[in-house]
């Protein structure tokens, strides 16, 4: 008898709601890869919360899941005179879904904190993820591209291989980078915090590093370029407003792709790899 493999997609939803909660709730999701032992997605959407991921030696996406007590409201007049309270639930809806090897990972709480704590194959992965309050968002030991987004909150990487974009507003980014695509161009940006990047000693970047408020430093000898600053006019209501940047360029190791590190307040860290 011939079997006929459908693919379809798998789809794990929790459903988590009920009154304010005494404590803090915890659930794990397992998710099979369609295709294991082969390079992977993973996306996850935050609004509330941390995401933390790091490698282990499976084949499957182990999702651990903690949503943080609601925090009491302070005190509240009560003007019901007597009325019965209904409870709509707290909203706290996650929800992951598989399909050929694309894991997607979604809250929309609004209010509580929704903790992420992953464990992914040590295989190749693409990796986007993104928060906005009340969390960080950390990555150790992952090989591949990792593109990574907070609002308020830090970026750690620890470890990684292959190619970054992270950006945040308020916190610091730092990364430790195993090895690079030599051929990738990267990104670390913040508007508020420190900007603090180790990569291997074989670094090879034309860079472009901007810090208004703060200063810059380099563990590698960077080639700076001479040219004069870029002037940008621009013409508004009839007012022209000149600009000049003030964008540091250069080449780390003769260059290579872009290198593109940006804050406001805070450093700047260019850091050689030890060892």
């Amino acid at each position: 008898m011939k079997t006929m493999k459908i693919a379809t997609a798998l789809v794990l939803t929790l459903m988590l709601s009920g009154q304010v909660m005494a404590q803090d709730q915890k659930e794990q999701l397992v998710v099979p890869l369609s295709e294991p032992g082969k390079p992977y997605k993973l996306n996850i959407g935050l609004i509330n919360g941390s995401i933390k991921v790091t490698t282990y030696e499976g084949k499957d996406v182990i999702i651990d899941v903690v949503i943080e007590k609601e925090e009491k409201k302070g005190d509240r007049k009560d003007n019901s005179g007597g009325m019965k309270r209904i409870t709509a639930g707290n909203g706290m809806d996650v929800s992951a879904t598989e399909k050929n090897n694309r894991i997607n990972i979604q809250s929309e709480s609004w209010k509580g904190n929704v903790n992420f704590t992953i464990k992914v194959p040590q295989t190749e992965a693409t990796l986007k993820l993104s928060t906005v309050n009340n969390g960080d968002i950390s990555v150790s030991n992952v090989n591949g591209e990792i593109e990574v987004s907070n609002v308020n909150g830090t970026i750690t990487l620890t470890n990684v291989s292959g190619s970054v974009v992270a950006n945040t507003v308020n916190g610091d980014v730092k990364a430790n980078l195993k090895s690079i695509d030599p051929k990738a161009p990267m990104a670390f940006t913040t508007l508020n915090g420190n900007v603090d990047i180790t990569f291997p000693v074989s670094l090879k970047a034309n860079v472009k590093l901007k810090s208004d408020r703060g200063d810059i430093f380099s563990d590698f000898d960077m080639e700076a370029d001479k040219n004069q600053p870029a002037v940008k006019k621009t013409n508004a209501s009839g007012t022209y407003r000149i600009n000049i940047e003030s964008w540091v360029y250069g080449k780390i190791g003769g260059g290579g792709p872009e290198l593109l590190m940006k804050n406001m307040n805070g450093n700047i860290y260019i850091r050689k790899a030890k060892g």
